[in-house]
């Protein structure tokens, strides 16, 4: 049980030990101090040291009184053995008869005062002096402690502490802020805190930091503050005026706390999410205007084949099928993006599908560019498109010719890589985990620091009007995430710019998918097709290009239209033709449901999407049965015959294999 003391815990009486071996002293001392003290002493009796140590154990005493008779050493005994350990309660020796020599030894012991008889004047005087000295005596040392913590926790704080006078000049600073700014204690005091640390993003603030504590307010806020190297660093800044006991100002206690690594983070988290949201809505945009451009395309081709081959509108038709395929290629490079671009992927060696890129790399950077790869050592494998690494270097490549107007030097390199928790720290929105580097480093005109955290959106672009469109950059943003992978720019001006992507690493081999080849010709049908488009002016097109190609369509505006049509059909229907993205019911369900009422339909889906929400949806298999938008009408009529004379084919060999 932890000893207390009555006054500590809101008892106003004293409490007292009398040591006396003395039955008749006892009991005089006893009614002479009750007495005195009224009702304000609570007094406890032993006869002996031993007892007295024994209670002194479990209590703590405002007065110990000791009665000595000459020759008795047990007074003398009980101060020695109190004299280790905490601090004691006063002392007081009751005598009649004291020498020099016992007074010496009585004060060396511990004792605080003696007295020559017990009498009521000097035994209460003393007892109230004695316990007037010890209190203070606690007070003092109880500060001391409470000082000893306060500076150690000052000391030992993560945190910067500065104090200054009113005018800012600095007078302490702890430990941690020399550890982060670099100065020492005897650089820094004796200087003005604004002038040592302010920066030019912020002497506003620093302005307004001292109007508010100047008026006697505590100041909150985040201020940028410089090291001695010249670094800038971020605080939570707390700024609290210290009083004298007049009232008046005289010093300001300064608590900064260093946020420059949770900016940085937040940043980082900020700039993802805005890129996320610019992805969905590039990709939302793609789509579309994949329609729109599958309407002008549609009907451009059904007039090319409508006119003569020396008919002079023919030139005027061609160039609109030329413009709506550049127009084609920008919102793939959207789709790319927003991270919907169809993708063929493959397990991968990077530094195989480099060397191969490389062979076209000279003709697009130029010959005054010195082109330098640098492949890693037991790479291991990623999985990915091998069209889609092929058009992240060729934008990178590209990006850096124009950053070296006059020549320079490009390198491109890999390396396996393991990010560790102390790299995830620094990059929050990375998996640890094991990755391929892929490196590539221009020594170009580098990239302003305004312009960094823009350089992989859409459109965003510093080059002159016509030299780009300001989708390079962020085709290859888009790729890199779509394949699991993050990518990072470090650049400054004059200086160079490297990208890094890192891509992760296969720990088992996949299957290899090649995409089908593709033919030229336009191939005829005869078949019966059931057509589902819920944009009219693209079901339109389809429908009459698949007519004049010999086939039966059968058309439907959405997937519940759809389900009529076909219950209403009588007849076979061959393949059904249907978006994938459609309101209430989408090409997936749709296919599913008829699949229980027509087993031997066949299905191809189409979509401006190519999102893995979207196409990982049961029955699709993006490899043999999906076309993207925008395609030609020509592409629309080889994927019709691809999925037809598959699926016959495989039919026939289960046929004959039964």
């Amino acid at each position: 049980m932890d000893k207390t003391k009555a006054s500590e815990i809101g008892n106003p009486q004293m409490h007292l030990l009398l040591v006396a071996n003395g039955e008749a002293d006892s009991d005089y001392l006893s009614h002479l101090l009750t007495r005195a003290g009224d009702d304000q002493i609570r007094l406890d009796r032993v006869q002996s040291a031993e007892e007295a140590m024994t209670l002194l154990g479990q209590t703590d005493y405002d007065l110990l009184l000791c009665d000595y008779k000459s020759g008795d050493g047990m007074a003398l005994r009980l101060l020695h053995e109190m004299r280790e350990g905490r601090p004691r309660a006063p002392v007081i020796f009751l005598s009649d008869h004291v020498d020099e020599t016992t007074v010496a030894a009585a004060i060396n012991a511990g004792a605080f005062e003696k007295t020559a008889s017990p009498h009521e004047s000097s035994v209460t005087g003393a007892i109230h002096s004695a316990i007037d000295v010890y209190c203070k005596e606690r007070q003092r040392q109880k500060a001391e402690v409470m000082l000893r913590k306060l500076w150690r926790a000052v000391e030992q704080s993560a945190d910067l502490v500065v104090i200054t006078d009113r005018g800012g000049m600095i007078e302490f600073v702890n430990p941690a802020f020399e550890a982060l700014t670099g100065y020492s204690r005897e650089e820094a005091i004796g200087h003005n805190l604004v002038t040592l640390q302010s920066e030019e993003q912020a002497a506003q603030q620093y302005q307004q930091m001292w109007q508010t504590i100047l008026a006697g307010n505590v100041f909150r806020g985040i201020l940028v503050n410089r090291k001695k190297n010249g670094e800038t660093f971020v605080v939570e800044k707390h700024v609290a005026p210290l009083r004298d006991d007049t009232g008046e100002i005289t010093h300001f206690i300064f608590n900064d706390r260093d946020i420059t690594e949770r900016r940085r983070l937040e940043s980082e988290l900020q700039q993802a999410q805005k890129m996320d949201a610019i992805g969905r809505l590039a990709g939302g945009v793609a789509h579309d205007f994949n329609n729109l451009l599958m309407i002008v395309s549609a009907y451009a081709e059904l007039m090319l084949d409508a006119l003569a081959a020396e008919h002079p509108l023919r030139h005027n038709v061609q160039e609109i099928l030329t413009a709506s395929r550049s127009a084609a290629d920008l919102t793939r490079q959207l789709l790319a993006f927003g991270r919907k671009q169809m993708q063929s992927l493959q397990v991968l060696d990077l530094n195989r599908a480099i060397r191969e890129i490389n062979r076209m790399l000279p003709r697009l950077i130029g010959e005054d560019i010195q082109l330098e790869f640098v492949p890693g050592k037991d790479l291991g494998k990623v999985k990915a498109d091998p069209i889609q690494i092929e058009q992240v270097l060729m934008n990178l490549a590209a990006n850096a010719r124009d950053a070296m107007p006059n020549g320079g030097k490009l390198i491109i390199e890999t390396e396996s890589v393991r990010l560790d928790e102390a790299y995830v720290q620094r990059h929050s929105i990375v998996p640890a985990g094991d990755y391929v580097l892929l490196a590539v480093t221009d020594s170009g005109q580098g990239i302003a620091p305004q312009h960094i955290a823009h350089i992989f959106e859409p459109f965003y672009t510093t080059k002159e009007e016509g030299k780009g469109t300001g989708l390079g950059l962020a085709t290859v943003y888009g790729i890199v995430k779509q394949n699991g992978g993050f990518i990072w720019v470090y650049s400054e001006p004059g200086l160079g710019t490297t990208f890094k992507i890192y891509l992760p690493r296969v720990q088992k081999e996949a299957r290899i998918v090649q995409p089908p080849k593709v033919a030229e010709e336009s191939p005829r049908g005869c078949e019966t097709l059931l057509l589902v488009e819920d944009e009219a002016a693209v079901r339109q097109a389809s429908r009459e290009f698949l007519t004049l190609s010999g086939y039966n369509v059968l058309e439907a505006k959405n997937g519940e239209d759809a389900l009529r049509v076909a219950r209403d059909y009588l007849a076979p229907i061959d393949l059904m033709i249907t978006d994938v993205v459609m309101p209430h019911l989408g090409g997936a369900r749709l296919a599913e449901q008829l699949a229980v009422e027509r087993p031997a339909m066949k299905a191809l889906f189409v979509s401006g999407y190519a999102e893995n929400t979207v196409l990982r949806r049961g029955m699709i298999d993006v490899t043999t049965r999906f076309l993207q938008k925008p395609f030609s009408l020509k592409a629309l009529a080889r994927k019709i015959r691809e999925v037809l004379e598959t699926e016959a084919v495989s039919e026939t060999a289960v046929t004959s294999s039964r």
